[in-house]
């Protein structure tokens, strides 16, 4: 979230060389959020945190800030390959040589400070990630995600990826406070809203290599409903059998993997 001042003038500009509507944005940063409470805060100064345009200014200011600096002054000085991948303010950044990425290392929090810009001390660190050592099981999040060198069913090395643990239990934990909540409205919207949840889970997280992340959570998630639609007052003597014949009546999504693996036709397409 933008803070100081100079960070919103460096907005600012930014915004002006892609002949944006200052206008609008100007009443959009004015713009109050409405929070769980039904509460409208009006942020004293910067992007307001969740609010709708913050993503979008958040994108634009580390376009400026991060992707082109890359591009421009990182990448042409390494002595190796050099890449950015980013998402929102969620970034990876890979090198071929250690000493690169101890270089751009050194140079990224001053960098971020010209911008008024902080870095998340717990997420930002050097990893060795190489197939070459791919029994010191290094890993890292991303995205939800969590990346580590396997080996495919035809012996050779991919990157595995499987749904991170922590995006796990915060999703369902939600669920558990969806379900105690909503367990007295009618089945139909009830199976109707879990499904919604459910296939959005697997559209997000069904890659290929992650069924078992899948499978588990699908388990624990019929675990949940179980337990917090079977204390509706008209359900309690419900069975696990007739349960799991009601998940079939309404259709509940089972886990499937959505991703589909990329041909010669894709690649060209690409």
């Amino acid at each position: 979230m933008l803070r100081e001042a100079s960070s919103l003038n460096r907005l600012t500009s930014c915004l002006q060389k892609r002949g944006s509507s200052l206008w609008l944005i100007r009443k959009w940063l004015k713009a109050g959020v409405l929070d769980t409470d039904g509460k409208v805060i009006l942020p004293e100064r910067g992007s307001p945190q969740g609010g709708i345009i913050s993503p979008v200014l958040s994108n634009v200011y580390l376009h400026y800030a991060l992707d082109l600096w890359f591009e421009k002054a990182v990448k042409p000085y390494c002595k190796g390959d050099a890449h950015l991948c980013r998402y929102a303010d969620d970034y990876v950044c890979l090198f071929e040589y250690k000493s690169d990425a101890e270089q751009f290392f050194r140079s990224l929090s001053p960098r971020m400070g010209k911008f008024g810009l902080e870095l998340a001390s717990d997420k930002t660190k050097i990893l060795s990630f190489s197939h070459f050592h791919k029994r010191d099981n290094a890993s890292f999040e991303f995205l939800g995600f969590v990346f580590r060198w396997g080996t495919s069913r035809s012996d050779k090395d991919i990157v595995l990826r499987r749904t991170s643990p922590k995006k796990s239990h915060r999703t369902l934990a939600d669920l558990t406070e969806w379900c105690k909540k909503n367990r007295h409205i009618p089945l139909r919207r009830f199976f109707r809203t879990l499904n919604a949840k459910l296939q959005g889970h697997y559209n997000y997280y069904g890659v290929i290599g992650n069924f078992v992340s899948l499978r588990r959570y699908y388990r624990a998630a019929r675990g949940i409903v179980f337990k917090w639609h079977n204390r509706r007052s008209q359900y309690r003597s419900k069975t696990w059998w007739g349960f799991r014949e009601m998940l079939k009546h309404f259709k509940v999504p089972q886990p499937r993997i959505v991703e589909r693996p990329l041909d010669s036709r894709t690649a060209c397409l690409a």
